[in-house]
């Protein structure tokens, strides 16, 4: 709710200006929580089995006389606000695509007092029906693209379906918007009092439930992480405080909106912020090339929409170098100079290699700010804003946030060493939804949530994430191993382009080493012609000057592609097992 509150104490003036913006279409902040409001009250109308059907419409009439019809009623809002429950607590699934549409039905959830469960476009059905089921969502809403797709889950999990309206079928915002008379009953009302309603009658409490993200299951089925009001809040206030976001920045977002990345980092924060978030709903290099150029052109004036703030995953940025690498000389030189102009880039989600770190930095000018995060509590560590960014760590906490690292030699959090790395933050997820022994387990004694991923505190105080100790943890002959820190090495290859490594089980050494790459394009082209692209013996040879003996690869396994989630990390438990039944 903090972020609806934030904007409803902008001022009229200030709810003017664009919050959110896909292609060519604006939408501001007056815009969104109207429409909110509108779809609270469908959503409302739509769980009340006595809601009539002339509480599901409601007539406004503006000042130019012009009449409109409203999906929901301002009365119905106005009355329940104080004490509706039929909505209270309820999980309701959201499916749209990077839109003013997604946040209207976030608001709109919150508004109601229930909670949000976003549901990826992306995901098959059956992945979709599992969140459904497990969440016991009991309204879906969703786009007129995902109609037919909704209606029928929906059908299956005894669930409704509600349509979001098209955010084009709004009027246009201004102080006739405003002003326009709301029909409630025999009498009116403005619909700005409407907004002041939301706020004055917010019917859920801090310690609630808010949202529900589901982990990616990389070690086992998805589990529903709840979050609360609180935690979000502290979570936004935290990143606008860490990274200075302000009304004057505009952010590109390219990454999905079922994950913490993409929902807090790059559309929750930013609006709490009072700032603009660009969609772009699909990753292309060549577009975000395009986008920042448009930005900053070369006559050295700005563009309309100046972009400030990108946040990729590291394959994100393979592929932007890729681009930048087919541009001509002219073109190359109108890139480099438009990000160079950037206020802010940042990476996360898996550990970005660090020949595209410098290759990055090179022809941007930016060292890439790195910074920690998870599904459970949202971002705890970070390279900072302001002072050295340490190439491979990422960063250290942010504030009112603890971290230390448990070893079997120490659980000193200012140590130097090498452990599982814990967390204890305000911005903690509230519980694995419906999985009490599972939230118990992941914390220990002293109430510090356990990661389960490996780390090491260096002797800086940086952090450095080592992988997850489940996969990425390799035990070799006796040694520990890191995945992520061979990878990194591999990569240096000039015939790899992409690269996943795992232990196999072997009967002497307990594990060994195993690689799987994907060639670069000219070594896929040497294969279409039958040359052999990287055989093991070479690859065993390049990495004796690089690496110790017991981390090169003893297996070698060359594909055409990685499988990756929706954030782009490499499925290593899809692959494994991929390997290991062939």
């Amino acid at each position: 709710m903090e972020v609806i509150r934030a904007a409803l104490k902008m001022g009229s003036e200030a709810q003017k200006r664009v919050a959110i913006s896909v292609a060519q279409e604006n939408h501001s902040y007056g815009q969104l929580l109207a429409s909110a409001c509108q779809l609270s009250n469908t959503l409302l109308g739509c769980d009340s089995a006595n809601a009539s059907a002339e509480d599901s419409v409601v007539h406004a009439k503006s000042q130019t006389g012009c009449n409109q019809s409203t999906n929901g009623a301002a009365s119905q809002l106005i009355s329940k606000m104080k004490g509706i429950t039929c909505l209270k607590g309820a999980r309701i699934g959201i499916m749209a695509k990077p839109s003013a549409e997604f946040v209207a039905g976030i608001w709109a959830t919150w508004i109601s007092g229930a909670v949000v469960v976003p549901l990826a476009p992306s995901h098959p059905e059956a992945e979709i029906l599992y969140v459904m089921n497990d969440a016991k969502i009991s309204v879906i809403m969703g786009t007129e693209e995902y109609q037919g797709l909704l209606e029928g889950i929906a059908g299956k999990c005894s669930a409704r379906f509600c349509l979001i309206p098209v955010f084009a079928n709004l009027p246009e915002y201004s102080e006739a918007f405003m002003s326009r008379e709301v029909k409630v009953g025999a009498s009116s009302i403005l619909f700005e009092d409407v907004l002041a309603e939301v706020e004055k009658y917010t019917i859920v409490t801090g310690d609630e439930a808010a949202l529900i993200l589901y982990t990616s299951g990389t070690t086992g089925k998805p589990k529903g992480v709840v979050h609360t009001h609180d935690g979000i809040a502290t979570q936004v206030q935290i990143l606008t405080e860490a990274w200075e976001y302000t009304p004057a920045d505009r952010f590109l977002n390219c990454l999905p909106l079922h994950h913490v990345l993409g929902l807090y980092n790059l559309l929750l924060a930013p609006l709490y912020a009072g700032a603009v978030v660009d969609f772009l709903p699909k990753f292309s290099a060549r577009e975000v090339w395009k986008r920042w150029i448009e930005s900053y052109p070369s006559d050295g004036n700005k563009g309309e929409k100046t972009i400030t703030v990108f946040t990729g995953v590291p394959t994100m940025y393979i592929r932007l170098l890729q681009a930048y690498e087919l541009m001509e000389i002219e073109a190359q030189k109108n890139a480099a100079s438009a990000a160079h102009k950037l206020r802010l880039m940042m990476c996360g989600s898996s550990a970005l290699p660090h020949h595209v770190m410098k290759q990055w930095e090179r022809i941007s000018g930016h060292r890439l700010l790195e910074r920690y995060g998870m599904t459970e509590f949202g971002m705890v560590l970070s390279n900072p804003l302001h002072g050295h960014r340490k190439m491979g760590t990422v960063g250290k906490s942010l504030p009112s946030v603890q971290v230390k690292i448990i070893s079997e030699n120490s659980n000193n959090q200012y140590k130097p060493g090498i452990g599982e790395l814990c967390v204890k933050s305000p911005s903690m997820f509230k519980e694995y939804w419906r999985q009490p022994q599972a939230t118990k387990e992941s914390f220990g004694d002293d109430g510090y949530f356990r990661t389960g991923d490996t780390a090491m505190l260096d002797e800086d105080g940086y952090f450095v994430i080592l992988g997850r100790t489940s996969v990425d943890i390799l035990k070799v002959g006796g040694y520990k191993l890191s995945a992520l820190e061979i990878e990194s090495t591999i990569l240096e290859h000039p015939a790899i382009a992409e690269c996943s490594v795992f232990g196999i089980p072997d009967t002497d050494y307990g594990e060994i080493v195993c690689a799987v790459v994907v060639p670069e394009d000219e070594a896929q082209r040497a294969a279409a012609s039958s040359k052999p692209v990287i055989t093991l013996q070479d690859l065993q040879k390049w990495a004796k000057e690089r690496i110790a003996p017991y981390k090169i690869p003893q297996r070698l396994h060359v594909r055409q592609s990685l499988p990756r989630n929706a954030m782009g990390k490499v499925n290593k438990k899809e692959l494994k097992e991929l390997l290991l039944s062939a």
